[in-house]
């Protein structure tokens, strides 16, 4: 016999994700395992709750209106189970996390696996990439996002630090082309710029009043790696606009050096970012509160 609240939630997320083969993929699942929880529900409450064709499937009047109470139910399942476990005071189960791949394994993975160490009942379930992240249809919990916000109106969001981007040069480089001063000398210097999805984006330098100053320098050479630029850089390639945290090291160490701090360094914000929920579980509270506290210190 089935768990009926079990296929009540692979029911909503089939629905969500328009497929069976969708669900079963992220739900650890076969897809024949999600049509048996679909069928289960339509055979207890006699009616058919999907139409289905090789192509596609949609929902029938009922199942429009089961699916709706079904996410109800769901919400108010997950808000017990957040109260049972406010109880024990312990952060538990599979907290699931979008983050960015570079930035995420330098800065984020670090305090969220010091986190996990801490916690003996916590899972970590960490999803590396850049791009853009639905947290409702990829089952995620939480997600880190640098930058600007341009797609979180319908999320909860929280500051959780901000790093700074510095221009910088290997030794090398400013020995053989001479060291920039202003920002007007960018012109005369060779850069290594940084583009993504075939987007080159401009250097952008803070100003006291009015938008930040964009420069865009001469260039020949463009990556769409951060850490790359940053090798680039150390062998004397040309200049490099990074954030500080990516370079830290190889500023202390020599190999590279910083330039224009007369010009500010501007700043990029990192934010969680969650779904709206009645009670925020312990899991997700925690993750957000360490981050908040440690992210900080390292960029």
């Amino acid at each position: 016999m089935m768990d009926r609240l079990t296929s009540m939630a692979v029911f909503v997320r089939a629905v969500d994700l328009g497929s069976f083969a969708a669900a079963a993929a992220v739900l650890g699942l076969s897809a024949p395992m999600v049509g048996k929880h679909v069928r289960f529900l339509e055979e207890r409450l006699g009616v058919r709750l999907l139409n289905r064709t090789t192509r596609r499937q949609s929902l029938t009047e009922f199942g429009r209106a089961y699916y709706e109470r079904c996410r109800s139910v769901l919400a108010e399942a997950e808000a017990a189970d957040a109260l049972a476990a406010d109880q024990f005071g312990e952060p538990r189960g599979k907290l699931r996390v979008a983050l960015p791949v570079l930035f995420g394994r330098s800065c984020v993975m670090p305090i969220l696996l010091d986190l996990a160490r801490r916690h003996p009942q916590l899972e970590l379930d960490l999803a590396f990439g850049d791009g853009f992240v639905d947290l409702a249809e990829g089952g995620h919990d939480l997600a880190i996002r640098t930058g600007e916000l341009h797609d979180a109106s319908n999320l909860v969001t929280r500051r959780l630090a901000r790093q700074r981007m510095i221009v910088c040069a290997a030794p090398s480089y400013l020995d053989a082309h001479g060291t920039p001063t202003r920002l007007a000398d960018l012109a005369d210097h060779d850069a290594l710029i940084y583009r993504r999805s075939g987007g080159v984006r401009p250097w952008l330098f803070p100003c006291e009043d009015g938008p930040a100053a964009e420069v865009m320098p001469r260039h020949r050479l463009r990556f769409d790696n951060l850490e790359a630029i940053a090798d680039a850089a150390v062998i004397g390639m040309g200049l490099a606009w990074l954030p500080s945290w990516l370079v830290r090291e190889r500023l202390k160490a020599g190999a590279l050096v910083e330039l224009l701090p007369g010009e500010g360094r501007l700043p990029y914000d990192v934010h969680a970012l969650w779904l709206q929920t009645p009670h925020l579980p312990p899991k997700v509270r925690v993750a957000i509160d360490a981050l908040a506290a440690e992210l900080p210190g390292l960029v």
